[in-house]
């Protein structure tokens, strides 16, 4: 062998009956290390151990020229025949002598040579051991050489991956910060306009103030010190005194000295914001979402977990009891939890159903009826993400709007925050905003879902 092999540079021992069939499996096994059936070592100072030649026949092992040396030694004897254990009868896996075999207890069973079975024995031992060899050899390639590479491999892609995910971070991060500036700039223009606009209606309004106040007193100075002549013919002058007060106007409140809040809005920021609410480690909250089972729609079926509903159009078995909080007539339910403060995320599994909505409602929505009072997007008191007939649309108070979309969503994510009035509808698969709007909510809001095809599922 090699040097190469290191610790395993042990002699390969094949025994074998015939010559010939030991170096016809040597042949066939070059590849791993089995150079021919004779016992090779590396051991230079041994030269005629070296090229001897083992080999088990008849119970004899061969040692090159050596006389035979038996590797029997002294057979026991038979207790019923004080005769020689040199038989092996397989039927029952014992030893036993000539007698028993031909009339005593191993009559009929199958019987073979003592050194016959042994040397069979040995040789199937030779094999296990050849495999064995063959298997730390292997071991220590795949030690040596697999392992290694693999080692080196995982050291350069965990290199890689740390500098991937500093420049993404980086990135994003960049972008943040130059988004940041560009709506603090924003913000700053809209807050010096509407504090300019307030000057110049301060200074307006003051000046036509003093305008009033003198015209007042004007008129309240003709009025109580002239004389009823003086009174008449002051005409003109009283005249000119109500032209400058009815000059002056009523004062109204304008939009223009309200900051408006598109100077905030940013579809990069909502974007991110959304991934984080949706996609961050924090985003699966603790509390165990489902959907309340006391509204669950008779043409739907609520999953054991309670967070998946199926569109069921041919209910079997008796329909649910009746319950004032269940939808009867359109294909909804809500979830178990009301909102009123604090931001939310819920993310929603809408795999390839074709008719589905998911959004908020207020809890005093309607629940009886085919009207739209129940109907989720169509008042006053729910607002919902529908799709129907392939296309996608935002509902609310039964005003549509109709959603493009590039890629359908297997997933939709909500996000609400009361404090800012947000409502966000996103696609957390391609970090897309489906839809958003401000809206001043005055009442606990669930999450409301209606299916009509398939199946819907909470995710968290």
């Amino acid at each position: 062998m090699s040097a190469e092999h290191g610790p395993f540079d042990l002699a390969v021992v094949s025994l074998r009956d015939t010559e010939q069939e030991g170096d016809s499996r040597m042949r066939g096994n070059t590849d791993d290390h089995i150079y021919n059936m004779d016992f090779q070592t590396n051991i230079s100072k041994e030269p005629d151990l070296n090229r001897s030649t083992f080999r088990y026949t008849n119970g004899t092992m061969n040692v090159g020229t050596s006389p035979d040396l038996t590797t029997t030694g002294e057979l026991k004897l038979c207790s019923v025949h004080d005769l020689p254990l040199d038989r092996y009868c397989s039927t029952e896996g014992k030893l036993t002598c000539s007698v028993c075999v031909t009339q005593g207890s191993c009559k009929s069973h199958k019987v073979t040579q003592l050194v016959e079975q042994a040397t069979t024995v040995r040789n199937q031992l030779v094999d296990i051991c050849e495999k064995m060899q063959l298997q730390a050899l292997r071991i220590e390639r795949f030690i040596k050489h697999t392992l290694t590479t693999r080692e080196r491999a995982v050291q350069v892609e965990a290199s890689s991956a740390r500098e991937r995910v500093v420049a993404q971070v980086n990135s994003v991060r960049e972008a943040l910060e130059e988004e940041e500036q560009h709506l603090l700039e924003a913000v700053q223009r809209e807050q010096e306009r509407v504090e300019q606009c307030l000057l110049t209606q301060r200074a307006h309004w003051s000046k036509a103030l003093d305008t009033l106040t003198q015209a007042r007193t004007q008129l309240v100075h003709t009025l109580t010190h002239s004389t009823d002549a003086a009174l008449m013919s002051s005409n003109q002058e009283i005249s000119d005194r109500i032209e400058e007060a009815e000059g002056v106007g009523e004062p109204r409140d304008s939009q223009q000295l309200n900051m408006s809040s598109e100077c905030s809005n940013s579809e990069l920021m909502l974007g991110l914001w959304a991934s984080a609410m949706l996609l961050a480690p924090s985003a699966r909250g603790l509390a165990d979402l489902h959907f309340d089972e006391r509204t669950v729609s008779p043409l739907l079926s609520l999953s054991p977990d309670r967070r998946t509903l199926s569109f069921v159009p041919k209910r079997r078995g008796p329909a649910p009891p009746y319950d004032p909080a269940r939808f009867d007539r359109w294909p909804n339910a809500l979830c178990s939890q009301a909102v009123s403060s604090g931001t939310h995320a819920w993310l929603l599994e809408v795999g390839t159903s074709a008719a589905f909505k998911v959004g908020i409602c207020y809890a005093s929505m309607e629940r009886k009826g085919s009207g739209n009072g129940a109907r989720l997007g169509y008042n006053a008191k729910s607002w919902a993400l529908s799709h129907y007939d392939g296309s996608f649309s935002f509902c609310h108070g039964g005003h549509i709007v109709a959603i493009s979309m590039v890629k359908r969503p297997s997933r939709v994510g909500l996000l609400l925050d009361w404090s800012t009035h947000t409502l966000l509808f996103y696609d957390p698969d391609s970090n897309t905003m489906l839809h958003g709007i401000r809206q001043v909510f005055s009442e606990p809001l669930l999450l409301a879902c209606a299916v009509a095809d398939q199946s819907i599922s909470i995710v968290h």
